[in-house]
């Protein structure tokens, strides 16, 4: 089975949506509609944004539940069905199945498409635009890295195990690594030290390319996790590393304004 396979479980984690307004809305762009799950507090307006970017597998449960743990410290959350217009990816495992629709998604179709997010959560009122964040695991993880160098109205990221390098793609044309003096916000990289998708020694070259850009960004190495330590719904979930990077995500957004 691969690394990125789901395995079907239980998730370890579910949060209710008690007092929340939690469901996918269609955000419009460019003449169309993309599905966009969507979860904040009831009655909420002008609040702090958190942009959650799914993994390889869609908006799955993990990934809205995700977002209602961001409603429930009072933000709205926006989790983008990002390969909507290349095929569906949910309910698929084999990566031999979800790796072509993948791999279409252009970076600057995904930086657009987040845009239309950002402006439409400010246009309804529910989002204070001078509050924003965004969080990403896997695919998504790469994604933070990318748009904090895209959206200079974002405060902070926080990026769970997103690739750092990988090949040059006429889609995929850049990566983090290269992008280090070009971050708009400061990310926070969350990664396992038994990841064996993306080797510890490429997360330390970046920690030393972000320290010597003097960048605020920083990346935790958590030595006994493997990729995708976050996913409660897969064996590679590790609960006590999981719960404190949590902890380091949000102290992350408050220290830059997105939380209090």
């Amino acid at each position: 089975m691969s690394s990125h396979e789901i395995q079907n479980g239980e998730p370890q984690v579910v949060t209710n949506s008690n007092g929340l307004n939690a469901q996918f809305v269609e955000i419009p762009i460019e003449g169309e509609t993309i599905p966009v799950y969507c979860s904040f507090p009831q009655g909420g307006e002008n609040l702090p944004l958190v942009l959650v970017i799914q993994e390889i597998f869609g908006i799955h449960e993990h990934i809205q539940d995700v977002c209602r743990r961001f409603a429930k410290q009072g933000c709205i959350a926006l989790a983008p069905d990002l390969f909507i217009r290349h095929g569906n990816v949910l309910g698929l495992t084999e990566p031999e199945e979800i790796y072509p629709i993948v791999s279409q998604v252009p970076d600057h179709q995904v930086m657009q498409d987040l845009d239309a997010c950002v402006d439409w959560a400010i246009e309804t009122g529910l989002s204070n635009p001078q509050r924003m964040g965004i969080t990403g695991f896997c695919w998504g993880g790469r994604i933070v890295w990318l748009y904090a160098t895209h959206n200079s109205s974002i405060k902070a990221g926080a990026a769970w195990y997103g690739r750092l390098e990988n090949q040059i793609t006429e889609n995929q044309p850049r990566h983090p690594y290269e992008l280090v003096n070009e971050l708009n916000c400061p990310v926070l990289g969350l990664y396992g030290g038994q990841d064996h998708i993306i080797p510890e020694k490429i997360v330390d070259q970046m920690n030393r390319r972000l320290q010597k850009a003097k960048n605020p960004s920083t990346i935790l190495i958590y030595p006994e996790s493997g990729h995708g330590f976050y996913a409660d719904y897969r064996s590679s979930y590790h609960e006590k590393d999981a719960l404190s990077a949590w902890k380091e995500l949000l102290a992350w957004f408050r220290k830059y304004g997105i939380l209090e």
